[in-house]
């Protein structure tokens, strides 16, 4: 089983952001090759979910991130297409909120296999 392991260190998130951008309507992925200073082992996924305080209230950010967060665990489940060398930051955008889940679940699943 794969565990989902969130960036904690300040650190982390900055030499992420200075590595590889891929945009979409609905989030935003940062992603970089895992340093093995931070990575234990291999059957961790190194992945956080952040969102700006600016899109809205808590409620809003926080059924954002779970869309977000559910759409990466399904693809984990399903077919693999998640590349566990690396480490990712998922910003997500404002539009997701109005979004269906099958929508962005479509997203994530084609930006994922970009990445790959």
């Amino acid at each position: 089983m794969i565990k989902i392991q969130s960036l904690n260190q300040n650190r982390q998130f900055l030499n992420i952001l200075k590595k590889h951008k891929l945009n979409d309507d609905f989030f935003t992925i940062y992603y970089g090759k895992n340093n093995p200073k931070f990575s234990e082992s291999n059957s961790n996924l190194n992945i956080s979910f952040v969102i700006k305080k600016k899109t809205g209230n808590a409620v809003k950010r926080n059924k954002i991130r779970r869309k977000l967060k559910s759409a990466v665990q399904k693809i984990l489940t399903d077919n693999k297409t998640i590349n566990l060398n690396y480490t990712y930051v998922v910003f997500g955008k404002a539009k997701a909120y109005e979004e269906k889940y099958s929508a962005i679940l479509d997203k994530v699943q084609n930006a994922f296999k970009r990445i790959k």
